[in-house]
C-alpha cells in the first residue's frame, strides 16, 4: 500500500501561503504548513525569523495580509481568538496578579459561562494534570508561586478549556535549566496523554529536538525545512539549517567526476574527497557539504583508513565537555574543523591529541550532507 500522507481530516492547522507585514517589514513570507491531529509541532528559529508571528496568526492575534489560516478545515482569517478552537500559553505566563490560582485557571470557563460545579471539577483536573495539588495551591496568589509553578498554572489555564489546539510561545524560557528539562518531558507526556495538537515556538534547538514530532525551521520569515528531529539534524537541506541545528563542519569544492552513486569533489588546494551523488550532483557543479562533528574521526596522517575521506591539519585545541571531547583542527585553508570524540574517561583513557599535533580528520562519504542552494 502506498502512503499518500495525512488525510485532510487529520490536518488541524493549515497555513496556505500566509503572509504578514508590518510596514515595510515582511515578518511572515508566504508560509505554508500542515500540522496533524495530536502532533507536537515546533516552530524553531532565531529571533526575528517570524515564528512567533506565525503562531499569532494561528491564535487570531494577527490577521494575515495574504493567504489563509485553516483550523479544523475551516478558514479562520477574520475570526477572533475566542472564536477559534485554540488556547495559548505565553512566555511571560500573563497570569492575573489579583486572582488566586483557582480563579486564574477558571477564568476561561467563567467567560464561557460554564456551570460552577463543572468549573470546580475541571479546575481540579487541570491542576492535577500539571502536577499542582489543588488542595495546596488553589488559594495561593501568583506572587506566592515560583517561576515553575506559575508556568504550570498558565498551562492549566490553557488546558482547562479543552482546546483542540494548544499554542505555546517559548513558555519555558523563564525557568531554570533543570526544571526546563523536566517540563519538556512533562509537556511531551501531556501531548501524548491528551491527544491535543501542540504548536510550540522556541529558539532552543535542543528543546525542539527533545519534544517534537516534527519541526519547521524558519529563517527570515520563511520555512527553510520541515521534518522529524532526525531528518532535520541528520539530513539538513541548507547550510542555514545545518548550522542552526547543532554544529557542523562545511567543506566546499567542485565535482570532478561521478562514478555511480559516488562523486569526487576537488578543492581549491588540490585535495579531494568523495560524496554521495545526490541532489543533482554532476561534474563541474560547485557543492557545499556539511558533516556533523561526531561523524568525524581524528587519525595520524599515515593511518587514515582507505574508506574514509581525509583532510590534513594541525590540532589547535582540545576542549573537555564532559560527555564528549572536542578536538579543534586547523585545516590548510585556515578554517577550523571540530571533531567530537566520545569521552571514555580522561583520567584513565585520555584522548591522544595535543595542540600542535599533525593529524588528519576523516569521515565516510555517506556521512556527507550535500546541501541545496539557499
Amino acid at each position: 500500500m502506498t502512503d499518500t500522507g495525512p488525510q485532510s481530516s487529520d490536518l488541524v492547522v493549515q497555513l496556505s501561503r500566509a503572509s504578514k507585514r508590518f510596514g515595510t517589514v515582511t515578518a511572515v513570507d508566504a508560509v505554508s504548513l500542515d500540522i496533524r491531529r495530536g502532533e507536537f509541532f515546533s516552530l524553531l528559529g532565531p529571533s526575528g525569523c517570524g515564528k512567533t508571528t506565525t503562531l499569532r496568526l494561528v491564535a487570531g492575534l494577527e490577521e494575515p495580509d495574504d493567504g489563509d489560516v485553516r483550523l479544523l478545515g475551516e478558514v479562520v482569517n477574520r475570526r477572533r481568538p475566542y472564536e477559534r478552537p485554540v488556547a495559548m500559553v505565553f512566555q511571560n505566563y500573563a497570569l492575573f496578579p489579583h486572582l488566586d490560582v483557582r480563579r486564574n485557571v477558571a477564568f476561561g470557563l467563567e467567560q464561557r459561562r460554564v456551570p460552577a460545579d463543572r468549573i470546580r471539577e475541571r479546575v481540579r483536573r487541570a491542576l492535577g494534570l500539571v502536577r499542582l495539588d489543588p488542595d495546596t495551591y488553589a488559594r495561593r496568589m501568583p506572587s506566592q508561586l515560583s517561576g515553575g509553578q506559575r508556568q504550570r498554572v498558565a498551562l492549566a489555564r490553557a488546558l482547562v478549556i479543552e482546546p483542540a489546539i494548544l499554542l505555546l510561545d517559548e513558555p519555558l524560557g523563564a525557568i531554570d535549566l533543570k526544571l526546563r528539562k523536566e517540563m519538556q518531558l512533562e509537556l511531551k507526556a501531556l501531548n501524548r496523554q491528551l491527544g491535543i495538537t501542540f504548536v510550540y515556538v522556541t529558539h532552543d534547538q535542543e528543546e525542539a529536538l527533545t519534544m517534537s514530532d516534527r519541526i519547521a525551521v524558519m529563517n527570515q520569515g520563511r520555512v527553510a525545512q520541515v521534518g522529524t528531529p532526525a531528518e532535520i539534524y541528520e539530513n539538513p537541506r541548507t547550510a542555514f539549517v545545518a548550522d542552526f541545528i547543532g554544529e557542523c563542519n562545511f567543506f566546499d569544492g567542485t565535482v570532478a567526476e561521478r562514478d555511480g552513486a559516488v562523486a569526487t569533489v576537488a578543492r581549491d588546494d588540490g585535495l579531494r574527497f568523495r560524496i554521495p551523488a545526490v541532489n543533482g550532483v554532476a561534474p563541474g557543479r560547485a557543492v557545499r557539504i556539511a558533516v556533523r562533528p561526531e561523524w568525524h574521526d581524528v587519525w595520524r596522517p599515515d593511518e587514515v583508513p582507505p574508506a574514509e575521506n581525509a583532510l590534513p591539519g594541525v590540532v589547535r585545541d582540545v576542549v573537555y565537555l564532559g560527555e564528549t571531547v572536542h578536538v579543534l583542527v586547523r585545516l590548510p585553508e585556515g578554517a577550523d574543523a571540530r571533531v567530537a570524540l566520545r569521552n571514555e574517561g580522561q583520567l584513565t583513557k585520555p584522548v591522544p591529541w595535543r595542540a600542535g599535533d599533525q593529524v588528519a580528520i576523516g569521515w565516510l562519504p555517506e556521512d556527507c550532507q550535500v546541501l541545496e542552494e539557499e
